[in-house]
């Protein structure tokens, strides 16, 4: 198999609050959006986030409705300075989301961020590391 991830789904108890929240509080624009059951957002070169009713979730993998949202997870939206982080928590904040760390200094590597869960518990970590780089063919390096 190929090292490669196309689409990262979670599922969802409350679609129209994340719907809200990414769609109307953060800016962002829906690629597909099915209403009660799914919407995807590009969220990178060849990368969607799909945002999945957890009882239609849970009907597309046949198995009982025990689906209540992802945990042990954490998605990460890397900045450029300390200044954003500041002020992409707070943007997030007032979107609707929950401050669960506000923006420090992290305990490791020289990082800068803070944590944020949107309204079905998805958890953001907002960073500024100055040792994260991307070169111009998507390819990451650290320190």
């Amino acid at each position: 198999m190929e090292q490669r991830v196309n689409f990262i789904t979670l599922a969802t108890s409350d679609l129209e609050a994340v719907r809200t929240f990414y769609r109307d509080g953060l800016g962002w624009t829906p690629l597909v959006d099915v209403p009660g059951e799914i919407v995807f957002f590009q969220v990178g070169p060849g990368l969607m986030l799909g945002l999945f009713d957890a009882e239609k979730f849970d009907a597309d993998l046949q198995r009982e409705h025990t689906t209540t949202g992802a945990t042990g997870v954490t998605l990460s939206h890397n900045l450029d300075s300390r200044d954003e982080v500041t002020t992409t928590v707070a943007a997030m904040a007032a979107a609707g989301g929950t401050v669960l760390k506000p923006a420090q200094d992290g305990a490791f590597g020289g990082i800068f961020h803070g944590h944020v869960a949107d309204p079905n518990g998805v958890i953001w970590e907002i960073a500024h590391n100055p040792g994260w780089h991307v070169d111009d063919d998507g390819t990451v390096s650290f320190g």
